[in-house]
């Protein structure tokens, strides 16, 4: 299957570091990843089960390892929002092999629907963008309606709108 992108780019948006009170009132930060590993780890642990979608993140500590291993490459983009010390959403760009990158973003769920995702979004397709990432693309549940408008929000518009899930595309630079 050919991914058809939109002709306008998304944005502009700036990489990280970002700092903002989220709708909460709660002091957030993101940046890029910068070896904190466990600090994941204990974040993606908290996750609740019904917030797990596609099989993501792992629930077992030994999964969500191996899972990270696998973003946390060089060639992938990460940025993290905290909360004091504490890691409470992480984005990703991961790279297929068609030359664009797949995104993937968790937020825990008592910092959900606080403007943390949008910022986070933002964020990483300015750090994408940073990184010389043209292209972008997600998957998302059809009956995720917050996730599909958030996507929509920044840029990314349907692609492929024929399976269960909905693939979702937007475009970092001409």
């Amino acid at each position: 299957m050919t991914r058809e992108y939109p002709d306008e780019v998304a944005g502009p948006y700036e990489g990280p570091p970002r700092s903002f009170s989220d709708r909460d009132d709660r002091d957030i930060e993101i940046r890029r990843y910068d070896d904190e590993f466990e600090t994941l780890v204990e974040m993606y642990l908290q996750f609740d089960p019904e917030d797990r979608a596609q099989g993501i993140p792992p629930t077992a500590e030994k999964g969500v390892r191996k899972w990270l291993d696998n973003l946390l490459l060089d060639e992938c983009v990460n940025v993290v929002a905290w909360h004091g010390d504490d890691a409470v959403g992480h984005a990703t760009l991961v790279p297929d092999t068609e030359g664009a990158s797949e995104l993937a973003i968790f937020v825990l769920r008592e910092f959900q629907e606080a403007g943390i995702g949008t910022q986070l979004i933002e964020c990483l397709l300015g750090a994408g963008r940073e990184s010389g990432i043209e292209q972008v693309w997600l998957t998302v549940e059809r009956w995720n309606k917050a996730a599909t408008a958030l996507y929509r929000k920044v840029g990314f518009e349907p692609c492929d709108t024929s399976g269960f899930e909905l693939e979702m595309a937007a475009k970092l630079a001409d």
